[in-house]
């Protein structure tokens, strides 16, 4: 997976708790990206398949789907980058491409997941 990310990515958001997920879009949009948020596994993969996003950043507990799986169900394709958000500690070893975001974080660790600057345990 590549991890370079473009200079504007567009970013497809998901979480299914609505006040999270606001913030999410509104710490995107304090960076100067655009995001699109969805609340499930299930839109995600149907915005996934309409348009080109080039990172998808997922709360790790999703209903129905765990988000590695939902990740693992994409093969992780094209080069997106995906960041996982949780509140959990990270168990499992991630792929390339990807970055673990602990909860709570503020933009820079934002920014660090999105640049793959820094390994977020």
């Amino acid at each position: 997976m590549n991890n370079t990310v473009p200079r504007n990515p567009r970013v497809l958001v998901v979480n299914d708790d609505p006040s999270a997920l606001a913030a999410n879009l509104k710490s995107w949009g304090a960076l100067g990206h655009c995001a699109t948020g969805v609340r499930s596994a299930d839109a995600a993969q149907a915005r996934y398949i309409e348009g080109s996003f080039d990172v998808l950043m997922l709360d790790v507990r999703l209903p129905a789907l765990s988000s590695v799986n939902f990740v693992e169900s994409l093969n992780a394709q094209s080069g997106l980058k995906v960041i996982f958000a949780t509140g959990c500690v990270r168990t499992e070893k991630l792929a390339p491409g990807t970055a673990w975001l602990q909860k709570p974080f503020g933009l820079p660790s934002l920014e660090s997941a999105l640049r793959g600057t820094t390994c977020m345990s």
